[in-house]
């Protein structure tokens, strides 16, 4: 099986909430869910038992001139290539597809949605925007896009001849009545605050006009995942919400079967979709698909390999180690910008002392917690949000990056411990008191200990483990009860989708910086930059890529200085699949031509794929 490194200018939204008030325009003043669960772990995997920790701290500090440079990959770390089927397609066939969690809905302007559930809602929903193999946003059901000069209106051209599961049409109109359901929306509403976006209107039969308040030019991003991207029927939508999470109308390959909760969901072929192959055929090919969770690693795994399952997805560098150790099944592999790690709370003593946060993250071992993961040969340590082969790494936050460094750690933590003046109130001389949460995954278990090892070996930290079930652990941070908190970072999206993330915190803080009404739920570890907030809203109002290089660059940059947060290494996921299946590796473009990549974060297309004989 070829496969390749693609390059990664990428476009889909992450993040809650940016308000445009923030870039200069007076609308905008709320906040909201975005379009994806906030993920709460680490990349781990497998059912085994948890190693022990290491006796002893871990290599040497590494030197400035060993970091990864721009375009380099771990041994391990491949990446699928999108490719043509290597059989000759066929008609027919159910098959059944494993996946970490359940999707809590599939509403895609009320319901967070995260990799599994965007293997469901990519079978019932077609989206507006796509990207190829190479990571370009490409047209859908849309036939292009373009904007003026200020990046403050953007025209679409819709697709003709498409219609609903229920046989209504699409139209410009369409796109215009799912806005107010998108502005109210629990998850769509901080997607449209993210934006910019203050009007959608139908400019005629298939032409639609988004008027946003401020410049965006990243906005098609915006129109590629589910808030705003995934095109639902709005009639349907008003006149029931609550009953279309079970019973979805969309445009896509698949109609919704039956939905049975945290057992299985069964969709079946849309016998009068818009779309066909490459040769002309009409798509989807399989006759039904079973998406069942089975949020054991080890479990699912041994659901494909036993032919429980035909496929599952993970993101967990563990059951990739796994599934390549067995080696009899087909692997889709994909290795991104989201990046492992942890985070501190920074509006809680003493990780609101930098010594304290730097020190800490000198005394992480990265290549020891990757280890532990079952990540060695398939991740590299991250030092950013960016993998080295994404067209945003910067080689100069990497060399900026604290590295592990015991003295060095070990003298920044004592540095805060001896200070009279300690924000944790306690005396001079006391430890510090760090509570290291992560979700009960054997492999994430694995990793805190080796953290907390190292951390308690300077005898200058108590450190509390603690597991919590993701919910839980996600509920924690958003409600700022967390401390240190396992979590994983970023993604293959433009950066512009991340803006929210580096919002005030609090409404006290968007007061101090003169951002009143400026307030993201989504900012994790609760630190607050003006320069780096500054650097975001003005990264979006330009599309020269050395500028925006430049505004991100600086973030991260800051990241490295301030540390608000830990790296481990880069998450490696994967769909795995019995070999009987083709067309995992590539979709098609409506408009012919490109390919679109098989899997990316674990999200499968399934719109092509067929049952070889």
């Amino acid at each position: 099986m070829t496969r390749r490194r693609t390059s990664r200018l990428l476009a889909l939204p992450l993040v809650f909430g940016l308000l445009a008030a923030a870039c200069g325009s007076d609308d905008g003043d709320s906040d909201g869910g975005g379009d994806t669960t906030p993920v709460a772990t680490e990349a781990s995997g497998g059912d085994e038992p948890a190693e022990e920790p290491a006796e002893e701290p871990a290599e040497e500090p590494a030197e400035n001139e060993d970091v990864a440079e721009a375009g380099t990959e771990a041994e391990g770390d491949v990446d699928t290539e999108a490719a043509e089927a290597t059989s000759a397609v066929s008609y027919g066939g159910d098959i059944a597809v494993g996946l970490e969690s359940e999707a809590v809905g599939l509403r895609p302007w009320e319901d967070t949605c995260s990799s599994p559930c965007y293997n469901i809602i990519g079978t019932i929903y077609d989206k507006l925007m796509e990207k190829d193999s190479n990571g370009q946003l490409q047209p859908w059901l849309a036939e292009s896009i373009s904007s003026n000069e200020d990046f403050t209106v953007w025209t679409m051209t819709l697709r003709p001849g498409v219609t609903f599961h229920n046989g209504v049409e699409l139209t410009a109109q369409t796109i215009a009545d799912m806005f107010p359901v998108q502005q109210g929306g629990t998850v769509s509403a901080g997607v449209v605050g993210a934006a910019n976006l203050v009007g959608v209107e139908a400019t005629g039969d298939l032409e639609v006009t988004y008027t946003l308040g401020a410049s965006n030019s990243a906005f098609p991003a915006y129109l590629e995942r589910a808030a705003l991207g995934m095109v639902f029927d709005p009639a349907a939508a008003v006149a029931d919400p609550d009953s279309y999470s079970t019973a979805p109308i969309g445009t896509g390959p698949f109609v919704i079967d039956s939905r049975d909760l945290d057992n299985e969901t069964k969709v079946v072929r849309n016998e009068n979709y818009w779309n066909s192959d490459a040769e002309g055929n009409q798509l989807p090919y399989l006759d039904s698909i079973a998406f069942r969770p089975i949020p054991d690693e080890g479990t699912r795994l041994d659901a494909v390999l036993s032919g429980t399952v035909d496929a599952m997805q993970s993101l967990r560098q563990g059951t990739i180690r796994d599934a390549r150790a067995d080696g009899s099944l087909s692997l889709y592999e994909f290795q991104g910008n989201n990046v492992g790690g942890g985070m501190f709370n920074v509006l809680k003593a003493p990780f609101d002392d930098v010594r304290v946060r730097k020190g800490l993250t000198h005394l992480n071992s990265q290549e020891n917690v990757i280890e532990a993961l079952g990540g060695t040969g398939i991740s590299l340590p991250g030092s950013q949000w960016f993998s080295p082969d994404s067209v945003w790494y910067s080689e100069k936050v990497a060399a900026a990056w604290p590295q592990f460094d015991f003295e060095g750690g070990v003298a920044l933590v004592s540095e805060y411990v001896n200070d009279p003046e300690r924000s944790d109130g306690k005396a001079v001389g006391e430890k510090i008191d760090v509570e290291l949460s992560c979700p009960p995954d054997p492999t994430l278990i694995a990793a805190m200990q080796v953290i907390e090892q190292v951390w308690s070996q300077t005898e200058l930290v108590n450190v509390t483990l603690t597991q919590f079930d993701q919910q839980t652990h996600i509920n924690k941070a958003v409600t700022d009860e967390h401390n240190a908190h396992c979590w994983r970072f970023s993604d293959d999206n433009d950066p512009a989708t991340y803006t929210s993330a580096f919002a005030p915190p609090t409404p006290e803080i968007a007061a101090e910086n003169g951002l009143d009404g400026i307030v993201s739920p989504v900012n994790f570890p609760n630190y607050f930059s003006a320069a780096n907030f500054g650097a975001a809203v003005g990264a979006v109002a330009t599309d020269d890529f050395d500028e925006r290089f430049a505004a991100y660059e600086s973030i991260m940059l800051d990241f490295a200085e301030n540390v608000p947060l830990w790296y481990s290494g880069h998450t490696a996921t994967m769909i795995a699949a019995d070999p009987k299946l083709d067309g995992i590796l590539g979709w098609h473009l409506p408009q012919g031509g490109d390919l679109g990549i098989g899997q990316q974060a674990a999200e499968g297309r399934w719109l092509e794929v067929f049952i070889t004989s």
